[in-house]
């Protein structure tokens, strides 16, 4: 305090002088003393001490204590004077506090002092002031990272200010002009040091900067580039031109409503249009024989092949085969070997993994390769694949023993089963709808889109199954759901595109892909098993799963909770699959919503790489997906039209419901060899993009460029976590050699099966094995139903009312034991229960009814026989 600030007052050192205020200065004598100013709060800046004050009265002395310790009195400076208002004597005391006083204190608080006031009646205590020792870091915890974001879309650029004492202020800069949300409404700087932009305007690309300050220092935080980028988007075409010569006309269209602006991308699609025109203009009479005549010829020829096939299927279908599958229609089965032998660094990925296919393998299998020409988001063909193919379509007809099937680069053959084309419409559907009760290609119920990925069957009363490749959706047929005649073609669909399913904002997700099956009206004497795959990490007291129903005008309802019993469907949940027992046909979704924050959804984390257009640049791709084989074959089809290569095995992480955002970050890049480019460092998805992403792959991309185009390896660490949640690490280490630029296969072959399988070829269970099973299990006994028996050793004992209400209840069970074992089919564990069962029942039932013994080594039998 300065000496000019006393109101001209006269210090008194206590015990320095010895001096005595005159009686003069009145005083209020019976009263304790009242503080008019108390110590307050202080920090010390640098090495420069603070003071601290007090003022009471009336005060006959006053002291400091700090930290529970009087202050010498010779370190107070103290002084009494006159209140010039009311006349009343008042006692002013203060004292300093230094540096290395606060840094010699080692106690449970902080350093504190307060101050206490005698009078003729007592004492009073004034507050306790605390002092600190203000700083502010350098570093920031988090800098702000740059973005591209699309116009209107919402711009969200992190801040976490440097550690500082007092805590930092932040103020936000925006080409080193201050951004105020007073000033712009569009604008949001309140949200935890964040600066949110609500709807990006073309005016908000700029370099921002976070600015950190408190009483000792500013700090700037690192420059973030944001770019608000415009796509580009088509006018309306243009009128046709006249017809030409050579009976064409064309139209055009321009890129320029609203053209593209910084670096928004080039619209999709051509910029003209050409098609055939007729009326009589281009032809003349001496055409219209040679026309007829090849037209003719035509329908001879195609009316020959129709019965031919016919007749083949005919001759096929005493075996119970259905010789109209991926086998037909990809030219059958093509026999390869398939190595996958690594070589260099374990977790390498590259196109060492590419598989040998060469004439004359061991494995035979349906190649599933993508239709790329009705799908672009679908896989690619290999490229530049020679086989050797046995087909029995092709022989049956005497048209040669064998082809060579060639697959070049630049020409993708159109194949069954990764989508219902328009070759299979006009080939298989048509030839099908001849029989008795057929679907027909037009109708409204199979008419899939380039967003949808499906596959048909023709069912009889044997039963079947229906399988989509490489996506864990199936649907099991059972034997007698259908009527002897006549047959029925079913088909099951996949949405690819935007799930039309109506979920709570902020709580419930897709689990799942939204999966139809059909037709419509479809008479079932039992219900179908149909498995999908989930992400959810099941838990009763975290999840409330319910499967929900496309109705009328696209809306959804809820059929059951699946912790819930129900007769008219049956829902059993597995770690990763979800076997329902449905009725009716249509389309169906798990949605879940979570109970708590301990809800948790799985994510795959798949890193990709490639060269860019310059020799010396290379991206990295990191993809979080939900944690279905569906899912994961959008980001493989996506890699393999980019040529991208799997780096690392795809790993699992555990994502929390708990609100908390996910982060990306690159690590231990080569600093000497490599540079990454700005921006990118570390990446950050919201909780909502990730918790609700429903189905639809999130990623981020990581930009390098190497400094001499003589380095060809590169490896990094790939950090993916959640904000106060797991972490997982992706290492990488591959080269980047331009011979090795080639695509990988991504999906395992074992999955890549037949799509349709009738009879009894389908089923695990043989037709006689199942047939006894019901027959014994389906009568009562004396101690009750022996169905519920089996379903109990079977751990399908839940919601026993659905299967009471079945015509046959141990079917409708060993066909739910089929669906949930259809990749293993472990029968061995089959035989074990029912011969546990038999000892329990051994002294309660007839011998001659059960014929325990004869029945379970005869299964046993078949078991060893099938392995």
């Amino acid at each position: 305090i300065r000496a000019s600030s006393i109101n001209q007052s006269v210090f008194l050192f206590a015990g320095a002088t010895g001096d005595i205020l005159p009686d003069s200065l009145p005083s209020v004598p019976g009263t304790l003393p009242h503080f008019m100013k108390e110590p307050e709060d202080a920090y010390i800046i640098k090495s420069n001490p603070i003071k601290l004050l007090c003022r009471a009265v009336p005060a006959l002395q006053i002291f400091f204590k700090c930290n529970g310790e009087w202050v010498h009195q010779n370190e107070h400076v103290s002084r009494e004077y006159m209140d010039q208002n009311t006349g009343l004597k008042v006692r002013e005391v203060l004292i300093n506090v230094s540096r290395q006083q606060v840094e010699d204190f080692h106690g449970p608080e902080d350093y504190w002092c307060l101050c206490v006031a005698w009078s003729h009646l007592g004492t009073s205590k004034s507050r306790k002031a605390t002092v600190h020792i203000a700083y502010l870091r350098k570093n920031f915890e988090q800098d702000p990272q740059g973005k591209e974001v699309p116009i209107k879309g919402m711009i969200v650029l992190h801040c976490r200010p440097p550690e500082g004492v007092p805590a930092a202020e932040v103020e936000w800069l925006k080409n080193e002009e201050l951004v105020s949300s007073l000033t712009d409404d569009n604008i949001d700087t309140r949200a935890d040091h964040n600066l949110i932009i609500n709807e990006a305007r073309l005016s908000d690309s700029g370099n921002y900067t976070c600015l950190a300050s408190n009483i000792v220092a500013k700090r700037r935080s690192s420059t973030a580039t944001v770019v608000v980028f415009v796509d580009g988007g088509w006018e309306e075409w243009s009128a046709w031109t006249l017809c030409s010569v050579q009976c064409e006309r064309q139209r055009g269209r321009e890129c320029n409503d609203p053209p593209p602006r910084h670096r928004g991308k080039m619209c999709d699609g051509p910029s003209d249009t050409t098609e055939n025109c007729t009326g009589g203009m281009c032809m003349d009479g001496s055409n219209d024989v040679a026309l007829y005549s090849g037209l003719g010829a035509g329908i001879i020829a195609v009316t020959v092949l129709v019965v031919a096939v016919m007749l083949y299927r005919k001759n096929q279908s005493d075996y119970g085969v259905d010789v109209i599958d991926s086998s037909a229609l990809t030219g059958g089965f093509q026999s390869f070997n398939f190595k996958t032998t690594r070589q260099g660094n374990p977790l390498l990925l590259n196109s060492s993994l590419q598989p040998d296919l060469t004439v004359g393998g061991t494995y035979s299998s349906p190649i599933c390769f993508q239709d790329s020409i009705d799908n672009k988001e679908l896989f690619d063909p290999l490229p530049d694949i020679k086989v050797k193919v046995q087909s029995s379509f092709m022989v049956s007809l005497g048209v040669a023993d064998r082809a060579e099937y060639h697959a070049a680069k630049g020409h993708p053959p159109e194949t069954f089963p990764r989508g219902l084309n328009r070759d299979y419409s006009n080939s298989t559907v048509e030839r099908r709808s001849t029989k008795k009760g057929l679907l027909t290609p037009n109708s409204p119920h199979l008419n899939p889109t380039k967003d949808q990925l499906g596959t048909t069957g023709v069912f009889g009363h044997l039963g079947g199954r229906l399988v989509v490749p490489n996506t864990g959706v199936s649907l099991l047929v059972p034997h007698g759901a259908i009527a002897e005649d006549p047959t029925s073609e079913m088909f099951m669909v996949i949405n690819q595109g935007e799930s039309s399913v109506q979920t709570e904002e902020g709580f419930e997700i897709l689990l799942g892909p939204e999966v139809t099956y059909g037709p419509p009206g479809i008479d079932l004497s039992r219900p179908v098993a149909m498995t999908i795959a989930h992400c959810a990490e099941v838990d009763a007291d975290n999840w409330n799963v319910q499967l929900k129903r496309k109705i009328q005008d696209n809306k959804w309802e809820e059929v059951m909770s699946v912790e819930d019993e129900s007769t008219s469907c049956y829902c059993l949940m597995d770690s990763s699959s979800c076997h329902l027992l449905l009725d009716q046909p249509g389309s169906y979704a798990l949605v879940g919503e979570p109970l708590t924050q301990a809800a948790v959804k799985r994510l795959k984390l798949a890193v990709f790489g490639s060269m860019g257009p310059n020799p010396m640049d290379y991206s990295l791709r990191v993809y979080c997906v939900d944690d279905t084989p569906h899912a994961f074959q959008g980001v493989v089809a996506t890699e393999t039209c980019r040529g991208g290569q799997l780096l690392e095995e795809p790993k699992i992480l555990p994502f929390r419901g708990n609100t908390f955002s996910l982060q990306v970050s690159i690590q231990d890049v080569p600093q000497f060899l490599w540079n990454i480019k700005p921006f990118t460092t570390c990446q950050e998805f919201s909780f909502s993009q990730v918790w609700c992403s429903n189905q639809q792959p999130l990623h981020c991309a990581f930009s390098l460029e190497r400094y001499s185009p003589t380095t060809t390896q590169f490896s990094c660490k790939i950090s993916v976590k959640q904000v106060k949640g797991h972490e997982q690490i992706l290492q990488v280490y591959t080269s980047v050699a331009e011979s090795k630029k080639e695509s990988v296969l991504f999906f395992m072959q074992t999955d890549c099966t037949v799509t349709s399988q009738t009879g009894p070829k389908a089923f695990k269970i043989p037709l006689s094995i199942h047939q006894r099973i019901c027959a014994t299990f389906d009568t009562a006994n004396t101690k009750g139903k022996d169905w519920q028996i089996l379903a109990q050793k079977l751990h399908l004992d839940r919601n026993l009312l659905y299967f009471a209400k079945q015509q046959s209840p141990s079917a409708v069970i060993l066909s739910l034991w089929e669906a949930q074992h259809q990749d293993t089919g472990d029968l061995d564990s089959l035989a074990s229960a029912l011969e546990e069962i038999g000892k329990i029942q051994s002294k309660s039932i007839n011998s001659t009814e059960f014929k325990k013994m004869h029945f379970i080594v005869m299964f046993r039998y078949f078991c060893s026989v099938s392995a």
